[in-house]
């Protein structure tokens, strides 16, 4: 799976805090850490090239990667990995590589069955057009609105999440689909239409008007009647149970109406999420070291696995809402996550030949699936938190 290679990137890359067990043998200093995030940036750029394997997760026990096609939901966050490294380093090989994962990618933009169009194409493809003006890439993402558009009910006013589970759903809506709003909305910015900007919007109100608690926070799925337009039921497929706390999806919520006030400056998405942000970073079962347990509400904390992925979507998120509110809190809770993050409890070993960065994140525990491991997004949504504190600083 991979090639050895001698390859060492020196590069400069500032450690915010570096503290923790060291299970990698490197020591605890700036140097050490810095090395070892380059190792594993290196990881990603070692593994072969192949259009039906992107790489979503490891598990440990079995000591097996686990591949996925393009149509799966996970698929673009590698690519967008790749590109984000580039930004980070400088080095030409991260993009070279980061364009070939790209381009296996590009048939999804014809894939009108699932919701997850912006994790997919604007992870990659987004992230390509950041760094270069690139038309094909603006094509790519001007097409999958369009696709992603056929999923949007006017009468229910959001974008369908799932097809499966007709047995249990009409028409689910999911909070995770906040996400997939900014493919829509920078569609309009590339093309002019104006249609896929007003989706997004009506599907943010929708979300907005029906998907939260009084105490700030979100349930995972809404179920609409496709005949009434009214609210059907309100679960949390992915959390431990339908009222509890999980707490990836108040990461969704918080980085999507984050976003989603980018694109529009209304005050009642940045109100929607400075709420949400002020529930996650307050509540009485966060951890000291600001990476969350998987579901504030299990009953099990504090012996419960944490979840680095939802750690890091609220640390991206919050440094963007800082820029908008000037809210030190944000960005202090953004850096203690990636002061934790930066140490050997949660980098993996420099000699894991695998392509991830950190462990401990927790996937899907509906499936019993991808439960405290390395999996593709907490990466992504790391290396993005690292971007956007550069950016300010």
């Amino acid at each position: 799976m991979f090639r050895v290679s001698l390859l060492f990137l020196i590069l400069g890359f500032t450690c915010l805090s570096c503290k923790s067990e060291d299970k990698n043998n490197v020591g605890t200093t700036e140097e050490n850490i810095d090395a070892l995030l380059q190792a594993r940036y290196t990881k990603l750029l070692n593994y072969d090239v192949d259009s039906t394997a992107f790489p979503r997760s490891y598990s440990p026990e079995k000591k097996q990667i686990k591949q996925v096609p393009s149509k799966d939901w996970t698929s673009g966050f590698f690519a967008g990995n790749l590109w984000q490294i580039y930004k980070l380093t400088g080095d030409s090989r991260f993009k070279q590589r980061a364009k070939q994962w790209t381009a296996f990618l590009e048939k999804e933009k014809f894939n009108g069955r699932t919701h997850d169009m912006g994790f997919k194409v604007f992870c990659s493809f987004g992230n390509g057009l950041s760094v270069e003006d690139n038309q094909n890439f603006k094509d790519v993402i001007v097409k999958s609105a369009k696709t992603l558009s056929t999923r949007f009910n006017e009468n229910i006013g959001s974008i369908r999440s799932w097809d499966f589970g007709k047995d249990r759903w009409q028409f689910p809506v999911i909070i995770d689909n906040m996400m997939n709003l900014e493919l829509l909305f920078e569609a309009t910015k590339i093309s002019g239409d104006s249609s896929f900007h007003k989706i997004a919007v009506k599907h943010a109100n929708t979300t907005l008007k029906n998907h939260f608690r009084p105490d700030g926070s979100t349930w995972h799925v809404l179920d609409y009647d496709t005949i009434s337009g009214q609210v059907r039921g309100r679960v949390t497929h992915q959390g431990i149970n339908d009222d509890s706390s999980w707490a990836r999806g108040q990461g969704w919520a918080i980085n999507g109406y984050t976003m989603a006030y980018r694109y529009t400056k209304d005050k009642k998405y940045l109100d929607r999420a400075t709420a949400t942000a002020d529930y996650f970073i307050h509540h009485k079962n966060l951890p000291e070291d600001g990476i969350p347990y998987w579901d504030f509400s299990h009953p099990d904390i504090p012996n419960v696995s944490r979840d680095v992925s939802a750690g890091a979507i609220v640390a991206s998120g919050l440094v963007e809402l800082y820029k908008y509110t000037k809210n030190d809190t944000y960005l202090n809770y953004s850096k203690k996550v990636v002061n934790s993050l930066k140490t050997e409890h949660y980098i993996l070993p420099k000699d894991l030949e695998v392509p991830f960065i950190l462990d401990h994140s927790f996937g899907d525990w509906s499936k019993r699936h991808e439960m405290d491991e390395p999996i593709v997004y907490g990466d992504y949504y790391f290396l993005q938190t690292l971007l956007r504190l550069k950016e300010i600083d």
